[in-house]
């Protein structure tokens, strides 16, 4: 059922864009296909949502003017507060609302995230949208203690909107198990708390155990938050490796097409992270039609498959379950994906259809 809300969503143009490494928008992949995602699902169930990117905070007060929204989510932390000092007189019929896209240990290297969060509330206009129940939960309790909001009051001002993800998948693909090598996917930004290397060593282990060699996929040319002596330290393993016959295979960024179709050529994704709230690299996998090994950090993931992100040993063993079980690990990590998606489908059209 269509109605007058009209949904904005803005996104930050990252200050390292570069058209080769990104999409032609100039956004981080993640945080990208997240919004159009969301946006896509909110136009098909009838209210209006528009996506555009912003250079600088300067940006802002032009592209509401053009598309005259309801409502304005702003994606992840990137406008300064005290800009709303200048938006909101100048639209002040607009519900401004920023979204959170992590977990509070990620959100720690963001050194301006508590002051900012705090000074987000002190404007009546604007509401923070969190999309994990753990960091609803504490931002909830952070708001209450600042200003003093009965329960009913916080759950107005920060509330909960879940990632979406389309649903669109191939059929589960089997192993060749003749062949002497295990392609495995280890995508995504390379920074401290994704956990690279260990997996590197846990997927090692797996290949030691079944007698094949490990080519461990990795995307390169983008790290983030200290993650360059990651990337230092998996060319350094790999190269000391070399006569065992494991390879380390790097991949340029490329739009989601693409990517999918470098999805489909592996045997087994892995994603066994530290912090997660929805992982899309995970979902990308496991659309594709590929094995996910993931942690109980993902929501969706199959516990049955999913590793302790702290032990090489426990990675290695959930390597080898889904290395025996491919098709049914994809098989319920797509179910969990898919009933995950319904439910976010579900809590966006309750709060902005009412």
């Amino acid at each position: 059922m269509a109605t007058d809300t009209h949904i904005l969503f803005i996104l930050k143009r990252r200050e390292d864009f570069n058209p080769a490494g990104y999409n032609p928008k100039g956004l981080s992949t993640g945080l990208f296909n997240s919004a159009s995602f969301v946006a896509d699902m909110l136009n098909e169930m009838g209210i209006k949502a528009s996506m555009e990117v912003a250079i600088d905070n300067n940006c802002i007060d032009r592209l509401v003017t053009k598309y005259r929204p309801t409502h304005v989510i702003i994606e992840a932390l990137w406008v300064v507060p005290s800009k709303f000092a200048e938006l909101v007189p100048l639209h002040p019929k607009v519900k401004w609302i920023i979204r959170y896209h992590s977990e509070m240990p990620f959100m720690a290297g963001e050194g301006i995230a508590m002051n900012w969060t705090g000074d987000y509330l002190s404007y009546p206009q604007i509401s923070l949208a969190i999309n994990a129940p753990r960091m609803l939960n504490e931002i909830q309790m952070y708001a209450r203690v600042k200003y003093g909001y009965t329960q009913e009051q916080v759950s107005k001002r920060v509330f909960y909107l879940p990632n979406y993800y389309p649903q669109y998948y191939w059929r589960p693909k089997g192993i060749l198990k003749k062949v002497d090598t295990v392609n495995i996917g280890c995508f995504g930004a390379i920074r401290p708390l994704k956990n690279h290397l260990l997996q590197a060593f846990g997927a090692i282990k797996f290949g030691e155990r079944i007698g094949k060699k490990i080519n461990f996929h990795v995307n390169l040319g983008r790290t983030e938050m200290k993650g360059e002596p990651v990337v230092h330290n998996l060319r350094a393993l790999f190269e000391q490796l070399y006569e065992s016959g494991h390879r380390l295979i790097c991949h340029e960024w490329a739009p989601r097409e693409q990517f999918i179709q470098v999805c489909r050529q592996m045997d087994i994704g892995m994603q066994c992270n530290f912090s997660e709230t929805f992982n899309i690299v995970g979902a990308d996998l496991v659309s594709a039609g590929v094995p996910l090994v993931g942690t109980k950090e993902i929501p969706w993931s199959c516990g049955y498959f999913n590793a302790d992100p702290n032990s090489s040993d426990s990675i290695s063993d959930a390597l080898c379950e889904t290395y025996n079980f491919p098709k049914l690990n994809t098989w319920v990590n797509q179910h969990n994906l898919r009933k995950y998606t319904n439910q976010s489908a579900n809590i966006w059209n309750k709060h902005f259809n009412g």
